[in-house]
């Protein structure tokens, strides 16, 4: 007879095979979502343009396209800039600082709709992928030099030995990861660049007894933090600055205060969360997908004849390679001026190297090299899409008109109101144009000004700029985001479960800096 307790378990299993599991979309529909919706939006909002001004060193003039498209030249002086109502020293052009053409105040226009119809949804993430093909080659490039590596057995044995001597400290790997991404975000803005870092450090934290949020919230959300309050990075706050007409240095005081409270902040919320799964790992946000996590980083398949050996020289060697590249990547871009073709270039020459080094059959390398970019052809396409969305707006002409209608918001407001509600602005504004310089240069040219209407400084909007555009960004479908979740195969509900803390503390934690900021200037 079959017992009470068996029957309530089947009854049970019944049940649950009779309910439908509802499951969050991939990033491929919530993008292919928001195309769609992007395509909705250039049918209702308004079209317009600001004119748009470039520097062209050939000629050593300033070239001013109209809205219409009408294209005048004029000589390349502070004068000729006044004229056109741009503060900015002309200094900032000719030295190659602005190098991407940047809005003039008081030029907008309203254009003839431009809509986009259901054979531009294709076309956009096509026409996005083509566009984001240097970062898509660097990807597939890293992915193929983790292939090389894992297939010399050189991660596993270098894992076992890392385990055995981090027992028991295993949060100080956690700290130092999460400071150096911060104090890399900060001065050079290594964002998209953390990318290469997951396929090094994904697996130590797995060796360490650690889910996938801290994988995530160690490099991405602590380099997202050190980029919020960027006290010298060039792609951000230099840039900024520039288009709004002052020194890059007018408000580092209150941007190095904000990036220590945040990196304590940001570091302190991952040591909480670290010891809440190490106490009990079922509190994991990622908890039901532990296991498929695991298994997409196991490196334990790889290597199967280089393991008996140990941890020996040669993959010493190999790891002190694969590390190297990392090293190299970083001083290229702090001190090269890298981007995206030579930093593949430079993955694929060590990647070379350690096929060599490892003494692994010719054919076995290739193999692992190529299934290594297969693996990452997902994140790839990701970030071509997410691009897609933006070309949809921009071809639209409704980017600027969504500028036009923030700018009109702000006018006529009190100081500390007036820097708060810009900082919201640019929090809507991150949402659709998620690059830093992109917003800078179509943003502060127009937002800057209208400072000296409320008589604060605009070094407070730049802030305002940094602060809003990064909270947006920590959630973004059309940023970082969606590639970073997709290489590690998380779901983007679990990631706004635990980044949401985060985005509100640099809302209100940034909004006290501005308030304060403009009351102490004033």
């Amino acid at each position: 007879m079959e017992s009470a307790v068996a029957r309530s378990k089947n009854q049970r299993e019944r049940k649950g095979r009779g309910r439908r599991k509802l499951n969050f979309p991939t990033a491929f529909t919530i993008l292919f979502a928001l195309t769609v919706v992007a395509v909705i939006a250039t049918w209702f909002v308004p079209a317009g343009q600001y004119a748009k001004l470039v520097y062209v060193e050939e000629s050593n003039v300033l070239q001013v396209t109209s809205p219409q498209g009408k294209v005048t030249e004029r000589e390349a002086t502070q004068e000729s800039l006044d004229d056109l109502g741009v503060n900015i020293g002309i200094e900032q052009f000719t030295s190659g600082a602005l190098s991407k053409p940047i809005s003039v105040p008081d030029t907008y226009e309203q254009l003839d709709q431009q809509p986009k119809g259901i054979a531009d949804i294709t076309q956009a993430m096509v026409s996005g992928t083509i566009d984001g093909v240097d970062i898509m080659v660097f990807i597939l490039v890293l992915g193929g030099l983790i292939g090389v590596v894992n297939a010399t057995g050189a991660f596993e044995s270098g894992l076992m030995a890392l385990t055995k001597k981090t027992k028991g400290r295993e949060f100080l790997l956690v700290f130092l990861v999460s400071l150096f991404m911060v104090l890399g975000g900060t001065t050079c803005g290594l964002e998209e660049e953390a990318v290469a870092f997951y396929p090094i450090l994904v697996p130590v934290f797995l060796a360490l007894g650690y889910d996938s949020i801290i994988c995530v919230g160690a490099i991405f959300l602590a380099g997202s933090m050190g980029t919020t309050f960027s006290t010298i990075n060039p792609f951000s706050v230099v840039i900024a600055s520039n288009a709004a007409g002052v020194n890059f240095m007018d408000g580092f005081e209150w941007r190095a205060f904000g990036c220590a409270v945040g990196a304590a902040v940001v570091i302190g919320y991952l040591y909480w969360y670290a010891r809440k799964i190490k106490k009990n790992p079922e509190a994991s946000y990622t908890y039901e997908d532990r296991e498929h996590f695991a298994a997409l980083f196991d490196v334990e398949a790889a290597g199967a004849g280089e393991r008996a050996g140990g941890f020996t020289m040669r993959k010493k060697a190999i790891l002190v390679l694969f590390v190297g590249a990392f090293v190299l990547m970083v001083v290229g871009v702090m001190q090269l001026g890298w981007w995206f073709p030579e930093m593949a270039a430079s993955f694929l020459a060590v990647a070379i190297v350690i096929m060599f080094v490892a003494g692994i059959p010719e054919k076995t390398a290739v193999d692992s090299f190529i299934k290594g970019a297969s693996n990452l052809v997902g994140v790839s396409l990701i970030i071509g899409l997410a691009r897609g969305i933006n070309l949809v707006l921009d071809q639209g002409l409704i980017s600027d008109t969504l500028l036009y209608w923030s700018s009109n918001a702000v006018q006529g407001m009190q100081g500390p109101v007036f820097i708060i509600v810009m900082m919201l602005l640019f929090f809507l504004l991150g949402f659709v144009v998620p690059s830093s310089s992109g917003l800078a240069v179509l943003a502060m040219p127009i937002m800057a000004p209208l400072a000296d209407t409320v008589g604060i400084d605009r070094a407070s909007v730049v802030c305002a700029y940094q602060w809003g555009q990064y909270a947006m960004l920590y959630l973004a479908p059309t940023g970082l985001v969606l590639a970073t979740l997709t290489m590690l195969d998380m779901k983007y509900s679990k990631w706004v479960k635990f980044v949401w803390p985060m985005v509100l503390f640099v809302l209100v934690f940034g909004g006290v800096l501005l308030v304060a900021q403009v009351l102490v200037a004033g």
